[in-house]
């Protein structure tokens, strides 16, 4: 198939890469793309980082007592989510111990049947907050109470054809255009592009740049303005929202909840393309849109939220996860591209 393309031309420094010669529809390693896919640092590795809390705990001298302890922590409402990713049972040091709950006061003990013989009183322990993701972690945690092993769900990594990388070449090759346009008029040399998806070539495509000087607005990002765009393509257009798309519910990269078909975000399954690693707020935004993945050249250590000052689609309480990645060095001319390293982009 004939790649579908952005004209623009890109100042390299050795020349056009190595997939710009072959079948469009040949697969290519993953070392050959134009950019390196972000790996998230490994999650509650150390015993510092492990996070707890507090839970009401019981011991049990006699193991018979477990099964009817079992049956009354169901019937008593205690037997909730909150825990599920704990064991209720710990046998340490000859010591069976039973866990109740992450109430704040202790949960009133079962006064009847008779083969439940409790002769101590609930007392607090701390127990992992959530569960395992790796087995260093997995080990760590038992240490405390014993935990699951619920490790994320990593499908394999996309494969990218040559057309497709010729694709996210020209793409970046536009955003960069558009960045040098805004910097010769007066603003900074920021841009952002959501392009039409490589197969579906008839989307529409949005490309922004920085305006925040021309605007007298402080929020007028790229990456916000080609939101913007997209957010008033879609409210003119006889179907203001996107394609639903079908979600696995274990899926590290899925919406809440609420939403698991996709609708009402603007850019689901969408990739954006932008010179400069978006600041946290332009990074919530796309967090918020469930934009599925995110190129930059630039890094902003210092602003950064896609791994520089933070990275916000790996913390823990977001409940979406996009891909990032980084435009390989040493193939693009950055000179014109240079921004302060305090300035969020």
């Amino acid at each position: 198939m004939e790649e579908p393309r952005i004209k623009g031309e890109l100042s390299t420094l050795n020349g056009l890469p190595s997939f710009f010669e072959g079948p469009a529809d040949d697969v290519i390693p993953e070392q050959d793309l134009p950019f390196e896919r972000f790996k998230p640092p490994p999650e509650e590795e150390t015993a510092e980082s492990i996070r707890t809390v507090q839970a009401w705990v019981v011991d049990v001298p006699d193991p018979r007592s477990i099964g009817p302890m079992l049956k009354w922590l169901h019937r008593s409402g205690l037997d909730t989510a909150e825990l599920g990713h704990l064991k209720r049972v710990r046998k340490q040091d000859n010591t069976t111990s039973f866990l109740l709950s992450a109430s704040p006061e202790p949960p009133p003990l079962p006064s009847s049947p008779a083969d439940i013989a409790l002769p101590a009183p609930p007392y607090v322990t701390m127990v992992p907050a959530s569960a395992a993701l790796t087995v260093t972690s997995l080990a760590l945690k038992n240490a405390l109470w014993p935990t699951t092993y619920a490790p994320r769900r990593k499908g394999e990594v996309e494969s990218w054809s040559r057309g497709k990388a010729r694709w996210a070449w020209d793409v970046m090759c536009a955003t960069v255009q558009e960045a040098l346009r805004a910097r010769d008029s007066g603003e900074l040399p920021i841009a952002a592009c959501i392009p039409a998806p490589y197969n579906e070539p008839d989307r529409a495509t949005f490309i922004a740049r920085d305006t925040r000087r021309s605007a007298a607005h402080p929020l007028r990002h790229a990456v916000m303005n080609a939101i913007r765009q997209l957010a008033d393509h879609h409210a003119a257009s006889d179907d203001p929202y996107p394609p639903a798309v079908q979600v696995e519910a274990d899926d590290e990269s899925s919406p809440d909840d609420g939403e698991r078909n996709g609708r009402n975000y603007l850019l689901t399954g969408r990739m954006l393309f932008t010179t400069h690693e978006p600041c946290v707020m332009c990074s919530m935004a796309l967090l918020h849109s469930r934009v599925k993945e995110v190129v930059y050249i630039l890094p902003m250590r210092g602003t950064g939220g896609c791994g520089g000052a933070t990275c916000l689609p790996t913390l823990s309480g977001v409940n979406h996860r996009f891909i990032i990645c980084h435009w390989k060095g040493g193939t693009i001319d950055e000179a014109g591209l240079r921004i302060g390293e305090a300035i969020d982009a």
